[in-house]
């Protein structure tokens, strides 16, 4: 008899949402996990976008509530623009019927009400050792090892871009409004927070050519400021940068397997998609919801890592993570290029979308429940 029913590889939030899932079955989950981040590393300036399945799944883990007040913001309304004046369409949750479009979530708080949800889980064990259990799942994310050693393929196509990621603070309320601009080359978006300055700050997410976010992750403040203003155009209104700035690369890329005889992949280790649609996390979260549910559902004399059993899993996510990747990866490829016709056709097309309601509510619907 092994000492564990489940280990989970990461350090994440999906890792940790899947050791808390898993145990409040009862199984007993070695989380191997690295150790916390050391004193003096830069600050996390990454803010999510969370749908309301991933909302329900961490207040069914007791961690939602937990999250400070500022920590978590809704959105109301989305606004997104096209690269052409009258180009854009508006959503709101009013018209969808949802208390909510999205929550936008302090990364670093997330993690910290998580890790602190695992450490007085008396079914959770961290470790920094591989220990043995029926069922390993994988969610180390986009560079996992074991997924390389399970012979799994990863996928991988680089777009060639990079997001810059920073905290801003506006001279004026952002009132629960998202704003995005889809422009050739570049996809810019606001997400409304309360951090640093409740009412008045947002998370930046600025998806840009790599040589250009380089560029602009290091340009002094003034000029990084100018430029994000005359991005925006005054629509948010004046904003000034409120955090240190961090960037990393965008890539789209799927695993060949997310299951086998005793291990599941999640997360990132399983899937990356563009950030335009902020679905990221949400895609991960799902899989730790679907696992814990093919799991719970198994036979009485069924093992926890039997392969059918896992493949259950496999399919249940399939189509909403595929779904998911070909709309954002086909987004990005519409605003990448800069043909004249092509971009009459977008501009045309969002100003289309945003004068047939059941259309734009099928849109919504598909971003609530990925």
């Amino acid at each position: 008899m092994t000492a564990f029913d489940v280990r989970i590889l990461g350090s994440g939030i999906v890792s940790r949402a899947a050791a808390l899932a898993l145990a409040r079955q009862g199984l007993r989950v070695a989380l191997q996990a690295r150790p916390p981040t050391a004193a003096g590393a830069a600050p996390d300036v990454r803010a999510y976008a969370l749908n309301p399945a991933s909302v329900a799944l961490l207040t069914g883990l007791r961690a939602w509530d937990t999250l400070p007040a500022d920590a978590r913001t809704a959105v109301h309304d989305m606004q997104v623009h096209g690269d052409a004046p009258g180009a854009q369409i508006a959503f709101s949750a009013w018209s969808q019927r949802v208390p909510a479009l999205a929550w936008i979530v302090d990364a670093a708080a997330l993690e910290t009400v998580l890790e602190a949800a695992v450490a007085y889980s008396p079914l959770v064990t961290v470790m920094p050792e591989p220990g043995a259990a029926a069922l390993t799942v994988v969610a180390e994310g986009k560079a996992s090892a074991l997924r390389e050693q399970l012979g799994v393929r990863f996928e991988r196509h680089d777009y060639g871009h990079a997001a810059v990621a920073a905290r801003l603070v506006a001279d004026r309320p952002h009132t629960g409004v998202a704003r995005q601009w889809f422009r050739s080359p570049d996809i810019l978006a606001l997400l409304p927070f309360d951090r640093p300055e409740a009412g008045r700050s947002y998370g930046l997410v600025w998806s840009l050519p790599a040589e250009q976010a380089t560029h602009w992750r290091d340009a002094p403040v003034a000029e990084f400021e100018a430029a994000l203003n005359e991005a925006t155009g005054g629509q948010a209104g004046r904003l000034s940068l409120g955090s240190e700035r961090a960037s990393w690369p965008l890539a789209i890329a799927r695993a060949s397997a997310v299951s086998g005889p005793g291990w599941a992949l999640v997360g990132d280790a399983a899937h990356l998609v563009h950030p335009l649609a902020g679905q990221g996390l949400n895609l991960g979260l799902a899989d730790v919801a679907a696992l814990a549910q093919v799991l719970a559902a198994r036979e009485a004399w069924r093992a926890l890592g039997d392969a059918d059993l896992l493949r259950r899993y496999a399919r249940r996510r399939a189509a909403g993570t595929w779904a998911m990747s070909q709309a954002t990866d086909g987004l990005w490829h519409l605003f990448a290029h800069d043909q004249p016709l092509l971009r009459e056709l977008r501009n045309r097309g969002l100003g289309l979308v945003n004068r047939l309601a059941p259309v734009k509510r099928w849109l919504v619907g598909r971003a609530l429940d990925a």
